[in-house]
């Protein structure tokens, strides 16, 4: 989970203002966790409070988002304007949005699955309470799956064969991507370059600087792709351009809670 986190920060000064060379300050005075983070650590939470409670995932989550929603209701980058008026509905309901939003938040749900078809049912379940367009579905499965399959010791061709095979072609290099990629809120606008992004990276840190550099809504594809790329550069243990990197962020003690219970779940699986 870190790795979304650290990839959101990163993004975050580059957001609306967009860059397009990897040679660039990882963390600066600006730098800060978005709503990404957030949405990140209530799907985390949802998932140990649904294992913990036995309650339905999608209904605990709900309930979740609208908490962290709440507990954090102005950040960096804000929430988008109808997932937003979501976040303070009554009675919040999906509203057909292929929106990134369901890609960003998800990678817990692909870290905790004991196998990829659980990965795709909690991506789902994770993506339907809001963003239940079938392009949200997906973009959310094809990260989550991309996470799990990094987790458990997949290739990255192997994960670029099943994902072109299941979700999205792949067939564009990073090169090819980046002169004319703008900002895109949508999942299909937005997965498939974070994807790129750690396909064609050499460590941690270099998927990071790659999504980055390809511009467009920047702290969420670093979001996407620190995610999967956390999961594969770490599955032999922290890095130390991973350390590094964690070294440089501090969160909210309502958030790092949750992070702490949901890293110890991992462990004890």
């Amino acid at each position: 989970m870190y790795g979304a986190i650290i990839g959101d920060i990163v993004g975050s000064v580059y957001e609306f203002d967009n860059i397009k060379t990897k040679d660039f300050p990882l963390f600066s005075a600006g730098s800060s966790f978005t709503d990404d983070s957030i949405m990140t650590v209530a799907v985390a939470s949802a998932l140990l409070r649904s294992r913990e409670t036995g309650l339905p995932f999608p209904s605990v989550l709900v309930a979740e988002m609208q908490r962290f929603g709440a507990l954090f209701p102005h950040p960096t980058g804000a929430y988008g304007s109808r997932f937003a008026q979501w976040l303070r509905s009554p009675d919040p309901q999906p509203y057909n949005s292929y929106g990134n939003g369901s890609a960003m938040r998800v990678s817990p749900c692909g870290l905790i699955a004991k196998t990829l078809e659980e990965a795709l049912e909690l991506a789902a379940q994770s993506a339907e309470v809001s963003h239940n367009h079938p392009e949200g579905i997906k973009g959310a499965q094809a990260t989550a799956a991309a996470v799990f399959l990094a987790k458990t010791g997949s290739s990255r061709e192997e994960i670029r064969a099943y994902l072109s095979e299941h979700f999205y072609p792949l067939t564009r290099t990073l090169s090819e991507i980046r002169p004319d990629y703008v900002f895109s809120e949508s999942c299909q606008g937005t997965v498939p370059e974070a994807i790129t992004a750690f396909l064609e990276s050499t460590s941690f840190e270099d998927a990071i600087r790659n999504a980055i550099s390809l511009g467009g809504d920047s702290d969420t594809i670093g979001a996407i792709t620190g995610a999967i790329a956390w999961a594969y550069y770490g599955r032999d243990g922290i890095q130390p351009d991973m350390r590094a990197m964690l070294d440089q962020i501090t969160l909210p003690d309502e958030l790092q809670r949750v992070i702490d219970r949901f890293e110890a779940a991992l462990r004890a699986d």
